[in-house]
C-alpha cells in the first residue's frame, strides 16, 4: 500500500504548467514540521515536493499561495532523469490525490492552538490530558444485560426478514 497523508505550509506559490496534451499540472513544497524536536530542542520540518494533476492544479494555483496551510493525501512516487550534464537524478515527491485548503497564510499565528499542540518535551503534560478513561457500563460478560426487562428475551432465526 503506497498511500500518505500530510499537513504543513507552503514554501512557495503553485506552479502551474500545461503538458502537450494541455493537462494542468501543478507542483508545490510542503513543509511539514517533524513530531520531535532535535537535540537543540528545535522542531525541524521537512520539505515536501508535490504534484496535483488537472482542476484540481489549477485550484491550488488560484487559491494557494506562499505560507497557506494545506492537507494533501495521496502516494509517493520515484522518478529519474538525466540532466544536462548527463548524470542520472532521482526525484521522489508526492502525487496528490486530493488537497485540502486548510488556512491562509494570515492563521499561521495560529499555528501552535487546538489540537495542533505538540509537547516540546515528554514530561510536559498535554492540555488533552483528561486521565484514564471510565470503565464503561454493561460490560461484564458475566452480567446479564436484559436483567432490567423483567422477562426472558426469546430470538429466533424464523423470524428474520431476510
Amino acid at each position: 500500500m503506497n498511500r500518505v497523508i500530510l499537513i504543513g505550509r507552503l514554501t512557495r506559490d503553485p506552479e502551474l504548467r500545461y503538458t502537450g496534451s494541455n493537462i494542468p499540472v501543478a507542483t508545490f513544497t510542503l513543509a511539514v514540521n517533524r513530531t520531535y524536536s532535535n537535540q537543540q530542542g528545535e522542531r525541524e520540518a521537512d520539505f515536501i515536493n508535490v504534484v496535483v494533476w488537472r482542476k484540481q492544479a489549477e485550484n491550488c494555483k488560484n487559491y494557494l499561495t506562499q505560507g497557506s496551510q494545506a492537507a494533501v493525501i495521496g502516494s509517493i512516487q520515484t522518478r529519474s532523469y538525466d540532466d544536462n550534464n548527463g548524470q542520472k537524478r532521482y526525484v521522489t515527491e508526492v502525487v496528490a490525490d486530493n488537497v485540502e485548503f486548510l488556512g491562509s497564510k494570515n492563521s499561521s499565528n495560529n499555528m501552535n492552538s487546538g489540537n495542533n499542540y505538540i509537547p516540546k518535551n515528554d514530561n510536559e503534560p498535554s492540555p488533552y490530558d483528561f486521565g484514564p478513561a471510565p470503565e464503561p457500563k454493561g460490560t461484564n460478560v458475566e452480567s446479564n444485560p436484559f436483567a432490567d426487562f423483567g422477562a426472558n428475551i426469546e430470538i429466533s432465526d424464523d423470524e428474520l426478514p431476510f
